[in-house]
């Protein structure tokens, strides 16, 4: 059983199991601990459930963002070739997935999905908060900017839940809760609606607790409490879109919500709102890596560089290259080649992190782990990568993000950067781990390994799930 707090910081969920707030939940950390895991770049609700339900990074199953351009037009085939995941297009997620990686509702049956946003081979009879009343009823929650209603959603989604697995016993369960997030982003991470919907987490687990006790179930039984993203106060929005068209006095931009100007050259892709994916030259049907643009783009990358709200800059020059910018601190590059990951400084040091780092991912993850980017290196090397990726990869400073407009609800607090405080997660076991968890992609191949399931190759975590 899999429970995602989506946007729990760890350290706010610390706190509140310290002062007594959340007994179910410090219950777990006494029997099975509390750890702090790295999420996925980007730290989006959406990209950031493949590790849950694939055991691979985002940008390697083809989902580079919230919001992407497809240079193919071979998959987004409306006018903009573009996808926004946020609303209708929410449907087409499970088929621009890699199709040859499978999910795990795929690989353990009977499951049961709530409100996971990639379903492919979860029946619709085990999908809890779908259809079209549903649908209709967050999309109302949403655009009337109801945060208290999406209080009322987890608990309606908790109920459901629990219930289906006390009368069921499905093998596997995924429930996502949403209201730490978007109560968060209404009125920051600190209020007392994310400490409500802190509660609602907790409640959760405890019924799902006390329900497999009775039944003599929770002996064999793994609870996890997991987050897909962290949270940061939002101080200054940057209007990326009203940006990047000043930035040229000839520039026309494809943008959501209005994403249909056949005439742009220049497509912004903002996820979270703290990162973005800039693609250029749009009549382009491959991307073509940053040696090829840059003649032509390097004043813009140049004006990005000087914002106060950009922080990274990411110029993928190839499958396997990837140059990092860090405005004052200088430029490095990130080469990915059999397994192995270089971080080399070129004018500076971007990251904060040693000189001439030749390592595995396993290492990548220990040297960076207490930087102020954690796990950057094996997280720059795969979004970079992703043919999907923009041709230009933004992530934002702190107390800034990159929306300023078509917001239901102005965000105080926002997530999807490449910086601590939104990747780092907390990680709440009921049964002690064979060894210590490092990334969220680590789940799913955990759970398969509790369920006796071979794990498929193209998995890219690791199990810490011991033999019992």
């Amino acid at each position: 059983m899999v429970i995602i707090a989506d946007g729990a910081r760890p350290d706010t969920l610390a706190s509140a199991m310290e002062e007594g707030r959340l007994p179910a939940l410090a219950a777990m950390r006494e029997e099975g601990g509390f750890h702090t895991v790295t999420s996925c770049f980007p730290s989006v609700t959406g990209p950031a459930y493949t590790p849950f339900i694939m055991g691979r990074f985002p940008g390697d199953v083809g989902l580079p963002g919230l919001r992407w351009f497809d240079r193919s037009r071979r998959v987004a085939r409306l006018p903009g070739h573009s996808r926004s995941y946020v609303g209708p297009e929410m449907r087409f997620i499970d088929s621009d997935l890699d199709p040859s990686s499978p999910t795990i509702f795929e690989l353990c049956e009977p499951s049961i999905g709530a409100l996971s946003v990639i379903r492919r081979g979860l029946p619709v009879a085990n999908r809890v908060g779908t259809g079209a009343t549903f649908a209709a009823r967050t999309g109302l929650t949403h655009f009337r900017g109801n945060v208290p209603g999406w209080l009322r959603i987890d608990r309606a989604i908790a109920s459901q839940v629990r219930r289906r697995i006390r009368d069921e016993g499905p093998r596997f369960t995924f429930a996502a809760l949403t209201g730490i997030d978007k109560t968060s982003h209404a009125e920051g991470h600190e209020s007392a609606l994310v400490a409500e919907a802190f509660a609602i987490v907790d409640e959760t687990a405890g019924q799902i607790r006390r329900d497999a006790e009775r039944d003599g179930r929770w002996a064999r039984m793994h609870l996890w409490v997991c987050s897909d993203h962290g949270h940061s106060r939002v101080l200054q929005h940057e209007d990326l879109v009203t940006l990047v068209e000043a930035s040229g006095s000839r520039r026309k931009v494809l943008a959501h919500p209005w994403a249909f100007n056949a005439r742009a050259d220049i497509a912004v892709m903002v996820s979270g709102n703290a990162m973005a994916h800039l693609y250029v030259d749009l009549d382009r049907r491959e991307r073509p890596g940053w040696n090829a643009l840059v003649t032509e783009w390097h004043d813009l990358v140049v004006q990005l560089e000087a914002r106060d709200s950009v922080d990274l800059i990411l110029l993928p020059k190839s499958a396997d290259e990837c140059e990092v910018r860090g405005g004052r601190r200088g430029s490095a590059t990130i080469t990915r080649k059999n397994g192995r990951y270089q971080y080399l400084h070129r004018t500076g040091n971007p990251l904060g992190i040693g000189e001439g780092i030749d390592v595995t991912a396993a290492e990548a993850h220990e040297r960076t782990l207490e930087c102020d980017y954690p796990d950057a290196i094996v997280q720059i090397a795969q979004l970079s990568g992703c043919t999907r990726s923009g041709d230009i990869i933004l992530s934002a400073a702190r107390d800034w993000d990159f929306r300023a407009r078509y917001e239901p609800i102005p965000h105080v607090s926002s997530h999807g950067a490449l910086h601590r405080d939104h990747m780092l997660v907390p990680l709440l076991l009921n049964r002690a781990p064979g060894k210590i968890p490092r990334r969220t992609i680590d789940l799913m191949p955990s759970a398969l390994s509790a369920l006796g399931i071979t794990i498929p190759s193209m998995v890219e975590g690791e199990s810490f799930t011991p033999h019992y």
